[in-house]
């Protein structure tokens, strides 16, 4: 494993193989996909921490989800990545199909946990609301508050854990830096889905509130080459609440692929 720094980025690149590029969700960092790996041993596995988050310093430029979309595709670059397939968790999800539309020729294919099509208006209004909590208050209201309201009920019994990790994941980001996220996302718009050509793969959680089963059934409607699958009895932070379905359902399309 090695550590690419890239401008103010950090990115975890390992392995040897076709390349696999994740991209983390709000709140989130190259560690929520941490539980795959195991089961990408013949891929070479870039974690992404996008600016402002996790070890990557935020850097002001190119404003909203378009610069993180700008980010990911000069990283990809500097790496000398000329395609490579794209795994998104929540608000990585919009920065993925962004990129599948700009640079189609660049992703090979699509795996989407919590697939966004685009904030509802009671998400952007959440989501501006977040950002000035986290302004005034800090992390440690909003970490406690993700961390019990989006882990599902029966993953925060089963496994008290998950919810701690997801706990520790907010409290680990810059507030300032949070809030830029969340005002990115609260201002995003829904991808031309009509452009993305490429084998997408939708994950939903049964019980997620963040991004429940209605939208990923109408990205599955919007992008031609979409497949589904719902995992029972979890929420919105899939591969640490069902870890072994999830890394199975990445492998399984991932060598689909190369049939």
């Amino acid at each position: 494993m090695a550590d690419l720094h890239l401008g103010s980025m950090v990115i975890e690149d390992e392995g040897k193989g076709p390349c696999v590029v994740m991209v983390h969700g709000l709140g989130g960092t190259s560690n929520s996909f941490q539980t795959l790996l195991p089961a990408l041993g013949n891929y070479r596995v870039l974690r992404i921490d996008l600016p402002g988050a996790g070890r990557s310093a935020y850097r002001p430029g190119v404003p909203g989800m378009q610069g993180m979309v700008a980010a990911l595709s000069n990283a990809l670059r500097s790496a000398g990545i000329d395609r490579a397939h794209l795994v998104g968790h929540s608000m990585g999800t919009l920065v993925c199909q962004y990129l599948a539309v700009n640079s189609p020729d660049v992703v090979a294919s699509l795996v989407l946990f919590g697939g966004i099509y685009e904030p509802t208006p009671a998400m952007r209004q959440l989501l501006k609301e977040r950002a000035e909590t986290a302004r005034k208050k800090g992390m440690a209201p909003i970490a406690e508050f993700v961390s019990t309201h989006s882990v599902g009920e029966a993953s925060r019994s089963r496994n008290p854990v998950i919810k701690a990790f997801v706990r520790e994941s907010l409290m680990r980001h810059n507030a300032m830096s949070y809030a830029f996220h969340c005002e990115a996302l609260s201002e995003a718009e829904a991808a031309d889905h009509q452009r993305i050509g490429c084998p997408t793969m939708l994950i939903a959680g049964e019980h997620d509130s963040v991004a429940p089963i209605a939208m990923s059934q109408k990205l599955a409607a919007k992008i031609e080459n979409a497949k589904m699958e719902v995992i029972s009895n979890i929420g919105h932070w899939h591969m640490m609440e069902a870890p072994k379905q999830c890394a199975e359902l990445v492998r399984e399309h991932l060598d689909g692929l190369k049939e």
